[in-house]
């Protein structure tokens, strides 16, 4: 028998609380297209609550020492690692990411949770003493008060986990506010965190959608924002929120390049573009999407790539055979699909078409999910939209170039600037490629280069509106403010009126 959509409410104060919005947003299980839970959708009032939540919580604390912060963030770190199974099961029925992928997307989140419990040495100041006679001056870094992590569906756990573990351990109160795509993981890991002793109002959900962001930009409590999503709303979220004053990291979108040079390891390079091309279906924003094919690779590498292609294991995601799971939305299907068609009518060769699946294939009750296989196409050229936009969706695209230094040009004349990766065996080749290609994350033979949680997170160009990376010293730094700190004692004052500042004497 079918089971009733189940509410699924905010976290303010340490409570679920279904808030003051009558708005509700259907949720889906994307494998099967089934509706699962209803979303509240946040008012302004909500936010409201949750910001004064989080601004109540905040002076005791900030005053909490380092030590003691990060003694409830080692507990956080013992219940994630627990229950990761259970918030990988809860993405793969919202999300639709195959299980194992699920489970690698929480354990990335672990990795900064783990680096977020090193905060007594993070937040170590400088000192020197006798700057000048009888002077000292140090520096101490000190949290900002209530900041805000508007995350997206692709990354449920993961990307909040970049945010709010740091930012809580730094001192700061956090307002999150997910994605209503899949939303159920953000009241797991609240609950996690009020087991783990996080104090009331410390950490606090807010479900919505548009409206609840604005909420968020405009609210004078709010100090900072961090943002994960495509360009155009990243743009919007960092000229909004820095006219309203605050801190913005916005990381946009993406169009992620896997040059294959001709002396790569061919079955390496297939088993990376099959992966990164098409785990979660496309749908995040370091998967590559354009495979650039140098000399006379792309003749000896194609018909690999299409065998594998149409060999993928397009499978429910609890099926641990699964190499790839469904299309997260219906809407997102139908958008994808459209980028198919138009890549084929601007002259694409599209050698495995994807929107031929059939979700029957996919396992029992599939029928009326959001599915697609993956796609290919070859002799894709700069001017196309499927080349110059993106597509999120399992949709690989092959540009043919004569060279080294083409294929470097054409990344760095593409407006995004995320991730890009080379397969070569040649040092010289690497060392170039990794020095003069204007991206923010390179891999060298790594097809998926995403930092690990002590180094931290960030593209360039119109992936990255900001100033600070994600997660790594750069994330402290952006949860922090420094102040510097002159002292001198009586005693050592000479008599009479100063009117220099104070210099080195």
């Amino acid at each position: 028998m079918p089971t009733m959509p189940h509410p699924i409410d905010h976290f303010i104060h340490g409570a679920v609380s279904a808030g003051s919005s009558p708005r509700r947003q259907d949720v889906y299980n994307p494998a099967t297209g089934a509706v699962s839970g209803k979303v509240a959708l946040a008012n302004a009032a909500d936010v409201g609550a949750a910001v004064a939540a989080a601004q109540a919580a905040f002076p005791a604390w900030a005053d909490t020492p380092p030590i003691r912060r990060a003694r409830v963030m080692f507990r956080f770190l013992e219940l994630v690692n627990q229950h990761k199974d259970d918030l990988a099961r809860l993405i793969t029925a919202e999300h639709g990411k195959v299980f194992t992928d699920a489970q690698g997307e929480v354990s990335r989140g672990i990795d900064i949770i783990e680096f977020a419990c090193g905060i007594p040495q993070l937040l170590k100041g400088d000192f020197t003493d006798q700057v000048s006679t009888g002077m000292d001056n140090w520096t101490l870094r000190q949290p900002l008060g209530v900041v805000a992590g508007i995350t997206p569906f692709n990354f449920p756990v993961m990307v909040p986990m970049w945010m709010f573990p740091v930012a809580i351990a730094a001192g700061n109160c956090f307002v999150l506010k997910p994605s209503p795509i899949d939303p159920s993981p953000s009241l797991f890991m609240a609950e996690l965190l009020r087991q783990a002793g996080l104090p009331d109002g410390v950490f606090n959900v807010v479900q919505g959608d548009k409206e609840a962001v604005d909420a968020l930009l405009v609210h004078p409590d709010v100090k900072a924002i961090s943002f994960v999503g495509s360009t155009p709303i990243a743009n919007h979220i960092y000229e909004t929120g820095a006219r309203h004053g605050k801190r913005v990291q916005a990381l946009g979108g993406a169009k992620n390049h896997m040059v294959v040079m001709p002396d790569a390891d061919l079955e390496q390079a297939v088993d990376a573009l099959i992966g990164s091309a098409y785990g979660s279906a496309g749908e995040r924003c370091m998967a590559i999407s354009v495979a650039v094919l140098v000399g006379d690779v792309a003749e000896r590498i194609m018909p690999k790539l299409i065998e594998r292609t149409k060999a993928l294991k397009v499978l429910n995601g609890t099926n641990l055979a699964a190499e790839m799971g469904p299309i997260v939305t219906a809407a997102a299907h139908t958008r994808i699909a459209g980028y198919i068609e138009a890549g084929a009518k601007e002259g694409a060769t599209l050698l495995v078409d994807g929107r031929g699946f059939q979700g029957s294939d996919a396992g029992e009750g599939c029928d009326q999910g959001f599915w697609m296989g993956g796609t290919l196409f070859d002799h894709v050229t700069t001017d196309m939209k499927i080349y110059r936009e993106e597509i999120f969706g399992p949709v690989l695209s092959c540009v043919r170039v004569p060279d080294f230094a083409n294929a470097v040009q054409i990344i760095n004349d593409h407006e995004f600037g995320n991730g890009v990766s080379c397969f070569t065996r040649d040092g010289n080749v690497a060392r170039e490629f990794a020095r003069r290609i204007q991206v923010g994350m390179v891999g060298i033979n790594v097809p998926i280069p995403v930092p690990m949680a002590w180094h931290g997170f960030g593209g360039w160009k119109k992936s990255l509106f900001g100033d600070m990376h994600a997660y790594g010293e750069e994330g402290v730094r952006f949860y922090t403010k420094q102040k510097s700190i002159m002292q001198r004692w009586p005693e050592s004052i000479g008599k009479g009126a100063e009117f220099i500042m104070p210099t080195a004497k």
